[in-house]
């Protein structure tokens, strides 16, 4: 069952932030970090991501919306940049942007505003094209 929740895990994963990124991260594997890798990609995207309950889109939406609230800016701009190179428009982040401003406050979402235009910048540099971005 571990092996099959891994490999499940691993899938999602991949499709979710990309194989480029789940390559560096797990080039970056030690010892000491081996275990605690291996329970988030069983646990975190075996076991909930895969769940029937939300859709990946929805998952996202939590997931930035609660990276947010958090303030924990590395793992937002990891999602962000998952989430507008996997086809999420530029509208819909607007949105989640808005409707956490009123949770979690002008600040946060401020910053959120300005790392949105970094990594739009980087991945414009990297060809990738966002949806509903104007030129």
């Amino acid at each position: 069952m571990a092996d099959q929740l891994y490999e499940d895990g691993m899938k999602i994963r991949r499709k979710i932030l990309g194989d480029a990124h789940v390559d560096r991260a797990n080039a970056r594997i030690t010892n000491v970090s081996r275990e605690f890798q291996d329970f988030i990609t069983r646990y975190g995207w075996g076991e909930i991501w895969t769940r029937p309950g939300f859709d990946h889109r929805t998952r996202r939406i939590l997931v930035l919306g609660t990276m947010m609230g958090l303030g924990r800016w590395e793992e937002f701009r990891m999602h962000l940049r998952a989430a507008l190179q996997g086809g999420m428009s530029l509208a819909d982040i607007k949105e989640i942007f808005l409707q956490q401003a009123i949770y979690c406050g002008l600040p946060i979402t401020n910053t959120a505003f300005h790392h949105l235009e970094e990594i739009m910048t980087e991945l414009q540099a990297e060809g990738v094209s966002i949806q509903g971005q104007e030129d």
